[in-house]
């Protein structure tokens, strides 16, 4: 007798990583595409094409992968190959997530260091910082969607953006001062309304 065929995944269900070498090329490629500007690419690659988060857990996680020391998305591979391997998935992820960067980097300093002086290399290099913000700005805007599950409700959460945009950007009060002072806000505002 055939052994039953495995059932049908549900239309709504998460996908995981296959292996840890699925995590490596998974996140190395991620590295490749987001190079100088990841959030973007992130957000679409784990949550729209590869299903291993939901929107609102992306959202979660990025936003402890932001307080945590270090780049962001270095920390959030860091606990997406833990959730699913353990120590030895977060390594995986952490290796794929930085040794082909690693690699382009140095060829690209060295590429640098030659052209350096040449006009159309500043505005290459001009030209691609507008990009990284409109990626980052697009992504944002994607994202306001998961803020209608938080506890703050969207209103709140708006309202401590604009402030944290006017004091880094206009203000140009220094990001731990923001990340402390509004984040304590957001804290205990979110505490407020959840506790007893």
């Amino acid at each position: 007798m055939p052994a039953p065929s495995p059932a049908p995944e549900p239309p709504g269900a998460l996908a995981q990583p296959r292996s840890k070498t699925d995590l490596f090329l998974s996140f190395t490629w991620l590295a490749l595409q987001g190079f100088g500007g990841v959030l973007a690419v992130v957000q679409r690659e784990l949550v729209e094409k590869k299903r291993w988060m939901t929107r609102d857990e992306f959202v979660e996680e990025w936003a402890v992968a932001q307080i945590m020391p270090g780049p962001n998305v270095v920390n959030l591979s860091l606990m997406i190959g833990a959730r699913y391997f353990g120590l030895p998935g977060a390594l995986a992820a952490l290796s794929g997530m930085l040794l082909a960067p690693l690699v382009v980097v140095l060829l690209l300093a060295l590429a640098y260091t030659r052209f350096a002086d040449d006009p159309h290399m500043a505005g290459a290099l001009r030209g691609m910082g507008a990009v990284a913000a409109g990626l980052i700005v697009a992504t944002g805007i994607k994202l306001i969607p998961a803020l209608g599950g938080n506890v703050l409700g969207r209103g709140l959460c708006a309202a401590l953006g604009v402030l944290c945009f006017a004091g880094i950007a206009l203000l140009r009060w220094p990001l731990v001062y923001m990340l402390f002072g509004l984040g304590a806000v957001g804290c205990v505002l979110a505490w407020r309304r959840v506790a007893p």
